[in-house]
Formats: C-alpha cells, structure tokens, sequence
C-alpha cells in the first residue's frame, strides 16, 4: 500500500520526525495537535478555544489526506485540567456530535509548552474507493 505523509511546513515536523498526518490505503491517522500558529498560541487560557483551533488544524490535515471530519471513527484528547472537560467537550461536539467517533480523554502533567491545555490526535478510516 501506499503511504502519503502530509505535512504543514512546521519546524518541528522536521525536527522530531514526524508528519501531521500519515495516510496508508483508506486509514489516516493524524498526530498530536495542539492550539498553536508558529509561536503562537491560540486562545491562550481558553480550552475550548484551544480546542476548536486543534480541531481545525486536524481537519485541514484530514482534507489534505483525502478523508473528511466524518470519516474519523477516533479521537484522543490529552488535556492539562480534567475539570475543564465540559468546555473541552462542549468545542469536540461542534465538531462531531453527529458523527460520534470514539474518544478518550485523559488528564497529562503537562504538554510541550505550559500555555497549551490540550492536544487532540484523531484516526480516520475512509471508505473503499476514497
């Protein structure tokens, strides 16, 4: 099969050695992503602005691999404050709340840089032909 590795042009990408996204037949799995524009934070304090950024940021990548928000069977978010959940939840469902995917969330120490308060990987599967 073949693979396609999309790529944002981030410097990190190339750094770490890893793709945003890595699609392999009709699966598309998109690493880690977090609420951030170069050196920038996006909505700094705010998680469920973090979130909607992240979010945005996998769909683009999604779109790049060929696959759609509705083809994700998979989401994992890997937050700072479980507490926040409701709001973190609150951004996940104006994503997908009609396409209900599985997901996890789960509360870390800490993320690459203290402003960030959540990271979000996500795993599509598209149909036969995509």
């Amino acid at each position: 099969m073949q693979r396609v590795n999309i790529s944002t042009g981030a410097v990190w990408e190339s750094k770490v050695g890893y793709s945003r996204a890595v699609r392999i037949g009709n699966l598309v799995e998109v690493s880690g992503t977090v609420s951030s524009d170069g050196d920038k934070i996006i909505g700094e304090g705010d998680p469920y602005e973090q979130t909607k950024h992240a979010l945005a940021k996998i769909e683009a990548a999604l779109i790049k691999a060929g696959a759609t928000l509705h083809d994700v069977v998979r989401t994992r978010m890997f937050v700072t404050d479980i507490s926040q959940w409701e709001e973190i939840g609150r951004a996940h469902a104006e994503f997908f709340g009609a396409i209900r995917p599985v997901t996890t969330m789960v509360q870390v120490s800490q993320l690459i840089d203290p402003k960030l308060l959540i990271e979000i990987e996500a795993t599509a599967v598209m149909a036969a032909g995509h």
